[in-house]
């Protein structure tokens, strides 16, 4: 049935219900299909279903895309927020690092009784570690890219270094990374790799490439703490 705009004119002034909040169209359009466009060409429910549902995933896609770049907007913020607090805790870090030097043996009490590193742990490394003076760990400027965690001993029998530095990095792609300061063992104290089985290679993998993290800082732990400022702020 073909109809024509007066006809279609005339139905919907004929149908108007005021009522309904839609004036001269609340009884074209039902919500259970029963309006009288229904009966016309091109206007049945399931075409206009089709319609609206259409539209509803064009709109989606619109508000998805203000919410990423809402989303991105927020990381910025955040990022400055985090980068302004870690400022703001330094002086609280210190005092705290500060009140832990007057316990004895706090570190190695802290990392023997601590589950996961407790199990990587041997009878010579909590020996060493009663040396352990200072532990800080250090975000990188940007904080996403990574961290350091730099390790302070007292003068020991073991090795010759006074900070020890593990960083660990995320690049772009998201694959992570690390790299050690060499240990720097003293005469005899070597660690006999071949009575620990598994251990040797992940070692050796540490120590490749570590020379160029603090060789001079390992003399003094005065280039360590210079490097705080340049890279981000100590967390720990």
């Amino acid at each position: 049935m073909n109809w024509s705009r007066s006809q279609v004119n005339r139905i919907i002034i004929l149908c108007g219900q005021k009522h309904t909040g839609f004036p001269l169209y609340g009884g074209l359009f039902h919500s259970n299909g029963g309006g009288i466009l229904a009966s016309v060409p091109g206007f049945g429910p399931s075409c206009y279903r089709e319609k609206e549902q259409q539209e509803a995933i064009e709109h989606i896609d619109e508000v998805q895309n203000e919410i990423d770049r809402l989303n991105e907007q927020a990381s910025e913020e955040i990022l400055k927020v985090e980068q302004k607090y870690n400022k703001l805790r330094q002086p609280f870090f210190q005092k705290r690092s500060e009140l832990i030097a007057k316990i004895p043996n706090f570190w190695v009490t802290t990392f023997v009784n601590h589950p996961q590193v407790s199990a990587l742990l041997g009878e010579e490394d909590e020996e060493a570690l009663h040396y352990l003076s200072r532990v800080e760990v250090t975000e990188f400027e940007d904080i996403k890219s990574g961290y350091r965690i730099d390790f302070y001993f007292d003068e020991n029998p073991y090795f010759e270094n006074k900070v020890l530095s593990k960083e660990f990095h995320l690049n772009e792609s998201g694959d992570p990374s690390s790299k050690s300061t060499e240990i720097k063992w003293k005469s005899g104290k070597v660690p006999d790799m071949e009575d620990e089985e598994g251990e040797g290679e992940e070692d050796e993998e540490d120590e490749e490439g570590l020379e160029d993290i603090d060789e001079e800082g390992d003399e003094d732990g005065e280039e360590d703490e210079e490097d705080d400022g340049e890279d981000g702020e100590v967390i720990y």
